[in-house]
């Protein structure tokens, strides 16, 4: 892989942990009345700012995700997907003050381990 499609690989993987933590942290601040329906719950949410960056920082991801995809195989790529995964907790843990218990660090640490196998073997 060269470093410009790494490049693009880990800026799509990171933009879009970016934008779980985002959206997360717009539909934990969204106030609903206990009357409101359905259609202005989703409408609260939606507009929240914080979805709305996680929603560009998305789409963002996207686009440079396909950019990556349109160089490299897709079985080279996609497991750098699972490193959005580790992003993510460690985003939780702390950006949103999530715990972080003993589980959840054992998973990271065999996620993280089965890609350094997998990097060995490419």
């Amino acid at each position: 892989m060269t470093l410009p499609n790494f490049v693009l690989v880990i800026a799509s993987v990171i933009l879009s942990a970016m934008a779980q933590t985002s959206f997360k942290h717009g539909v934990s601040r969204v106030v609903f009345s206990e009357t409101a329906g359905l259609v202005m719950k989703v409408m609260g949410m939606l507009f929240s700012p914080f979805v709305l960056l996680g929603l560009a920082l998305y789409g963002v991801s996207v686009v440079l995700w396909l950019f990556a995809l349109r160089q490299l195989d897709l079985s080279l790529a996609y497991p750098f997907v699972s490193i959005s995964f580790v992003l993510v907790v460690m985003s939780g843990i702390l950006v949103l003050g999530e715990p972080a218990n003993p589980t959840r660090l054992t998973g990271i640490g065999l996620i993280v381990l089965g890609l350094l196998v997998m990097a060995r073997g490419a």
